[in-house]
């Protein structure tokens, strides 16, 4: 019980929140007892200095250091005035500023790492996400069905014989690899097309085959190496299985805080029929 406890993303959100909230007080002790009050802590001294070294490539000055808190300064001043106005209520940049910085807080929570039980448990119920692909070895000779017009036929069956008496020129020219070495079926139809890579998975192994059709045109292929298609064991997709399962678990954490603080509101949508009336 306790463990599941400590694993609970919820837990270690609100842990991350009060902590949080701790750190600001401390960086910011006495702000809060004293609203008109504006505290330049140490920390945020040097964070303009770094944030000026940064740019500059050099130290700043006494005086430029000056300037930097009296800008912070200025800007913090602006910045409360603005709130006691309201003046963020109606502004979209604001509010979707604001947003984002709880939507950070909130995903900053890292879920526990899975163990192998559950990385295992994820592999076997998303098997085609990280099937292993066959993988082929082979040469092509193009043909351009324009180009042969109603002799394309013939003109396939004699290339194919002047290959298989050991001749390696035949066909169109292109820019088409002649060779392709370990490639994926993904890469094979990224540079091919899909008919031709799914044809790959019937062909004999040695002799020249065809004619493939391709996205191209015809071709006549000499498959030497298929490494067929097989799903992998967990050791060989480790860091991808959870990878995945990690922004998995993170998305589902995140939802079911955004769904805990819904739960705090009551929403009302006011349609153009409707007449404005309070919000409640």
């Amino acid at each position: 019980m306790i463990r599941r406890l400590i694993r609970e993303p919820l837990l270690h959100f609100f842990v991350l929140g009060a902590a949080l909230f701790a750190l600001y007080s401390w960086l910011h002790r006495g702000a809060l007892d004293a609203p008109n009050e504006i505290f330049v802590s140490r920390n945020q001294v040097s964070s303009l200095e770094a944030q000026f070294e940064r740019v500059w490539q050099r130290p700043a000055t006494a005086a430029e250091l000056q300037h930097l808190v009296d800008n912070w300064v200025r800007e913090e001043i602006f910045y409360r005035e603005g709130l006691a106005m309201g003046l963020d209520r109606d502004d979209p940049v604001v509010r979707r500023r604001v947003g984002q910085k709880i939507q950070f807080i909130i995903e900053s929570v890292a879920p526990a790492p899975p163990s192998t039980a559950e990385l295992q448990a994820w592999l076997d119920a998303h098997p085609a996400r990280y099937a292993i692909e066959p993988v082929y070895s082979l040469r092509q000779v193009y043909f351009d069905p324009q180009h042969h017009g109603a002799s394309l036929e013939r003109d396939i069956a004699g290339a194919r014989r002047v290959l298989a008496s050991g001749a390696d020129h035949a066909g169109d020219t292109t820019l088409l690899p002649f060779e392709v070495q370990d490639s994926s079926q993904s890469e094979v139809a990224r540079t091919f097309g899909t008919e031709f890579a799914a044809a790959l998975e019937e062909l004999p192994l040695g002799s020249w085959q065809g004619p493939v059709r391709s996205s191209f045109g015809f071709h006549l292929v000499q498959l030497s190496e298929r490494s067929a298609g097989h799903a992998p064991s967990l050791e060989q997709v480790r860091a991808e299985v959870e990878r995945d399962l990690l922004q998995a678990q993170t998305a589902q954490a995140n939802d079911a805080m955004y769904d805990r603080l819904r739960a705090n509101y009551k929403v009302r949508v006011e349609s153009a029929a409707t007449p404005a009336g309070p919000a409640g």
